[in-house]
């Protein structure tokens, strides 16, 4: 069955289906990626790039690119960040880039930080990938594109034990007219985020988290995981989305300043098949490029 996946795809978005936001299982390695408060918040210069392929071997499946910076300024008081993702499913392509900014309050033994983004959204659909039934019909011709603004917003409070967040990173619905039909590219995500420290000693600590996303018009989405860190350094876990997905992290830091994370998913059977894996590689770099900056090394 050629294309088979892109097809239903299609059909799905020309029924107003709003689309998801991408999937993130490393969202604790890098929180940018879905609330703009934690611009600048570890007190460092940032840069990560991430690669995600959801449910390999299934033609058409998810692929997430990202590339984000961030770093903190005026003796740590704000932060400033920028956001390049590229998100394709089947025939369907989001592209964005977003600028965020955040200011940070410091209390006795955390802080608090709220943060704001602002961007474009650029989307298209590719006809030409699919294999359609009438290649003369007159809705499938060519492609079709589209450019939005965004805002979005989020707020962070952490410690060097715990770490609390909640976003909304897309504000604006958006929305795309085709041949007379007006539908929704995107309804806003919530994403709540949380983390906790437990020190068993000085070499290994327990560090649970959950992120849950909420979108109207689907059930909530929980991620749960545990990890493991030994020596601040090297870190393994494991995570259930919705206990539908079951994964594996493991992180290390291969220099002091350079992060490595990989995570591999596992879906069951009442997702998509236990036969279609996901792999998600993130490489981070952490310096402390201003006299202010912090070089210890942070849970969050």
């Amino acid at each position: 069955m050629k294309k088979l996946f892109l097809l239903i795809a299609c059909i799905i978005f020309y029924n107003a289906k709003a689309q998801q936001d991408p999937l993130y299982a490393q969202y604790m390695l890098n929180p940018l990626v879905i609330n703009p408060a934690y611009a600048g918040l570890n007190n460092n210069l940032n840069l990560t790039a991430s690669y995600r392929t959801q449910w390999t071997g299934l033609e058409g499946s998810p692929k997430t690119i990202n590339v984000s910076g961030h770093t903190s300024l005026l003796k740590n008081k704000i932060g400033v960040g920028l956001v390049l993702l590229n998100d394709k499913i089947g025939n369907i392509s989001n592209t964005e880039i977003n600028a965020s900014a955040s200011y940070k309050i410091q209390f006795k033994e955390a802080v608090f930080s709220f943060g704001m983004q602002a961007g474009v959204q650029n989307f298209k659909t590719d006809y030409t990938e699919l294999n359609l039934f009438d290649p003369g019909d007159n809705a499938f011709i060519g492609g079709d594109r589209g450019t939005r603004l965004n805002i979005g917003a989020g707020a962070i409070v952490k410690s060097e034990k715990f770490f609390i967040g909640f976003s909304v990173p897309r504000l604006l619905p958006s929305t795309f007219k085709n041949g007379g039909q007006e539908f929704q590219l995107y309804n806003q995500h919530a994403y709540l985020m949380a983390g906790y420290v437990h020190y068993f000693n000085e070499r290994i600590r327990l560090k649970p988290t959950v992120l849950v996303k909420g979108v109207r018009g689907a059930p909530a989405s929980v991620d749960v995981a545990c990890n493991v860190n030994i020596n601040a350094i090297h870190t393994i876990g494991v995570f259930t989305r919705n206990f539908n997905n079951y994964g594996v992290l493991v992180q290390t830091l291969l220099k002091e300043e350079i992060r490595f994370g990989y995570v591999f998913e596992l879906p069951s059977n009442n997702s998509v098949g236990t036969q279609f894996t996901t792999h998600e590689i993130l490489f981070g770099i952490k310096l402390a490029a201003f006299d202010a900056h912090d070089r210890s090394l942070s849970n969050f």
